[in-house]
């Protein structure tokens, strides 16, 4: 853990939302086989999914079908998906269970105590964060999840050659996004600016909001040197 001497960055703003019965029976019945509880000990993920396939962690999936479309298109990878929020955790679990999935963990806590506590050092093969919160605004920026600080720790987790994957439709994040992480040297930006989104990443709900707004989505991809 880095020690910053500053206020911690919470990760969400916790949303209570009220669940459908399928979201509320799949909380009921499968968060015992899908969701890790938070826990101060670093996972053993060989253990957590039987295999030792490359792991990819997701921060804040919200309704999660982005998150789903990916893990059952590829399903040779692990994907840890983090978020706070108990409907979209229900929707997760749901079609966890309607798609077959076995490739999917969710932990319910947030995303910076479980980077510190949680995952093994040099070992992700990537770290997707689509449409984090953008606080819009300026006295609200200091807020924002996309710091240095934060940054700084969870490369560490993420091994050479592995990839940060951020998306955003507000631009001055977008800019802010930028300008931080081409500070860290060991972070490298393979397209100098934005990237294209890959064909692999679907819309998500928070992306389908942005572009109705007229918004620019913009994708963000570095790799760990």
């Amino acid at each position: 853990m880095i020690d910053t001497g500053k206020r911690d960055i919470k990760s969400y703003v916790l949303r209570v939302g009220r669940l459908s019965k399928l979201q509320q029976r799949a909380v009921d019945t499968l968060s015992n086989d899908y969701c890790i509880p938070f826990q101060t000990e670093i996972l053993k993920f060989e253990e957590v999914f039987g295999n030792n396939n490359p792991v990819v962690m997701e921060i804040g999936f919200g309704m999660g079908h982005a998150t789903v479309e990916i893990a059952d298109k590829n399903r040779n990878i692990n994907y840890i998906a983090i978020e706070v929020h108990t409907p979209g955790v229900g929707k997760v679990l749901s079609e966890i269970e309607k798609r077959n999935l076995s490739n999917i963990r969710i932990i319910q806590y947030d995303a910076v105590q479980v980077i510190r506590k949680m995952i093994p050092l040099n070992f992700l093969q990537g770290v997707h964060i689509f449409f984090p919160d953008p606080w819009p605004k300026k006295k609200h920026h200091k807020r924002r999840l996309i710091q240095n600080d934060f940054v700084k720790e969870l490369i560490l987790l993420i091994k050479k050659g592995g990839y940060l994957y951020i998306a955003t439709d507000w631009e001055d994040y977008a800019r802010q996004i930028l300008l931080v992480l081409d500070q860290l040297p060991k972070l490298n930006n393979p397209y100098n600016n934005f990237a294209k989104k890959p064909g692999w990443r679907p819309d998500t709900s928070f992306e389908k909001k942005g572009l109705a707004k007229n918004h620019t989505i913009r994708d963000i991809w570095y790799e760990v040197q």
